[in-house]
């Protein structure tokens, strides 16, 4: 008995683990995750944030405290006009620009700390 030859050819698909993933290399790129918008992104932009803002909050408590009681020293002392505008023009000049030297240092190594972090990992 003779089986006839069936011409047509069958496809197999076959399945398995794919070749080459993503991460092949097992790095972990955290700006990745920043590019993304993941939530682990988010949450490392959302801590640069909050340490600026600590930042900026400082310096601010420390301007209401610097300033804040001027008014009222001001007014315990009565006909002292000069006295006033020798400490607004002179006496604050040098402490605010420290304190505004020490806001910009502070900003720029919590962004330098930033990026260390998400470049060296």
């Amino acid at each position: 008995m003779t089986v006839p030859q069936d011409h047509t050819e069958r496809r197999v698909v076959v399945t398995g683990p794919p070749r080459q993933t993503r991460r092949a290399s097992g790095y972990y790129r955290p700006r990745t995750e920043i590019d993304e918008q993941t939530t682990l992104g988010h949450t490392y932009v959302r801590s640069l944030m909050r340490t600026q803002l600590r930042a900026a909050l400082t310096v601010f408590a420390i301007l209401g405290l610097l300033i804040g009681p001027l008014p009222l020293l001001f007014a315990a002392m009565p006909g002292t006009r000069r006295l006033e505008w020798a400490v607004l023009g002179f006496g604050l000049y040098v402490p605010l620009v420290l304190l505004a030297r020490w806001y910009v240092r502070r900003a720029e190594r919590n962004e330098r700390d930033f990026v260390r972090l998400v470049e060296d990992r």
